[in-house]
């Protein structure tokens, strides 16, 4: 049995690769909170964490939309929204983390 044979039933084209990539920002955020906090020694959350989560988002719901996927159309549009308030809180609050 060859081990790319379970990558046969995959398609490959525009909209996995897009989806891909955006499956990468959502797991860039992760190593950047988790360098932060381990810089800091201290949990953070940078605001770079919700731009990246934001961006992936978006990208999520474009590549569901393409893709009729009801339930990624959903989660999409709830971490957009959930993105997009901690981003607002995050620049309007006075914090002991200034936003970079």
């Amino acid at each position: 049995m060859n081990i790319f044979s379970i990558f046969e039933n995959f398609k490959l084209d525009f909209w996995t690769l897009w989806g891909i990539v955006a499956q990468g920002f959502f797991f860039f955020r992760l190593v950047i909170q988790w360098y932060s906090s381990e810089k800091a020694q201290k949990t953070i959350v940078p605001i770079s964490f919700w731009w990246l989560g934001m961006i992936g988002a978006c990208m999520l719901f474009i590549y569901a939309f393409a893709r009729n996927d009801i339930v990624f159309l959903i989660t999409a549009i709830l971490q957009v929204i959930i993105y997009f308030r901690n981003l607002r809180i995050a620049f309007n609050q006075k914090s002991e983390y200034p936003v970079e």
